[in-house]
């Protein structure tokens, strides 16, 4: 070809490329034209809900623009995160998701969605430390009382979870296996549910997130054995951790981030991660997070991609330890 026609059709490329990008960023610019889904994986009460809608009131104010949560509970929290995996890649549905992005692809045999394939990582946004809890009419004011009323009753205490999979399910699991226990789990469609049958006296305990849980704690309703954390918690200051509980190492963190689905524009996922960014280190929204018992989180899309692979790995030996195995 001649040397003044490749020229040419280098300036051709090269001008289409420079119209693309003038595109994506005018695209940017101008995002969002209408309102944003949120995909509520839970029901409302739990943790995945209080924050969710926290976020979305700001967010929306931000991008002046609703952002409308919106729960699609089932499957352990699975259901909303497939909803949204498979929503159109136009960056107006986004989801709240949490421990189960890194669970379930190993407790599940067959799962609708792969994390890593279908989502589009944009930002860590919160985590959460877990307490453990009881009715009241369980004989037990800490972890090891627990342990022998459960000995003195082996299959009779019962604990419940948002699902099966969930953080709180396996949170319960490594509970029996630690103490090697006989307890039967019984799941709910959401961790809220699932206290409120606990304060019904349908179950006997659960583990759970601090915020649904203190006004629980507080009024009586339910009792708070152990904080799973490394310390004691500045919300709930007389409950004892589980190490001090003689549980070391039994300590449960639940982590929540916002993804979209993937090949979501690249410009779009940086918007609303600089959006995000603004909302949960805005003193305003973080005193309220942390009043609420969340722990306020920023992070790059790159970095949340990253940090959900080494969590997958992490929680695959967990559960392989467990002998955990259910069917979607």
């Amino acid at each position: 070809m001649p040397y003044r026609a490749v020229t040419m059709s280098m300036q051709v490329i090269c001008a289409a490329s420079l119209a693309f990008a003038a595109v994506g960023v005018a695209y940017s610019q101008t995002y969002p034209t209408k309102p944003i889904r949120m995909v509520l994986p839970f029901p409302p009460g739990g943790p995945t809900d209080l924050l969710g809608r926290q976020i979305a009131m700001k967010l929306s104010e931000n991008v002046a623009q609703p952002v409308v949560p919106e729960n699609r509970p089932g499957a352990g929290g699975n259901l909303g995160v497939e909803v949204a995996a498979k929503a159109p890649a136009d960056g107006y549905t986004i989801v709240v998701a949490s421990n189960i992005l890194a669970i379930s692809p190993n407790l599940y045999r067959k799962l609708n969605y792969d994390p890593i394939r279908d989502l589009a990582p944009v930002a860590l946004v919160a985590q959460v430390p877990n307490v453990f809890i009881c009715h009241p009419s369980i004989p037990a004011k800490n972890l090891r009382e627990l342990v022998t009323a459960a000995r003195a009753a082996p299959g009779k205490l019962t604990f419940s979870s948002g699902g099966l999979g969930t953080g709180q399910h396996l949170a319960g699991e490594m509970f029996k296996s630690f103490s090697k226990l006989d307890t039967l789990h019984v799941p709910y469609k959401g961790s809220g549910v699932a206290m409120l049958g606990m304060i019904g006296g349908h179950v006997d305990m659960m583990v759970i997130g601090v915020p649904p849980a203190v006004p629980h704690i507080q009024s009586g309703k339910v009792r708070a054995l152990a904080a799973l954390a490394a310390e004691r918690l500045a919300v709930l200051p007389n409950v004892p951790t589980s190490k001090e509980s003689g549980f070391p190492g039994y300590e449960v963190t639940s982590w929540y981030g916002i993804l979209a689905p993937a090949n979501t524009p690249r410009d779009i996922v940086a918007r609303l991660n600089t959006e995000l960014g603004k909302i949960v280190t805005a003193p305003d929204t973080r005193e309220r997070l942390v009043a609420g018992g969340f722990d306020p989180m920023t992070s790059t899309p790159e970095r949340f991609g990253e940090f959900i692979k080494s969590e997958t790995a992490r929680y695959a030996k967990t559960i392989k330890d467990a002998k955990l195995e259910l069917q979607q």
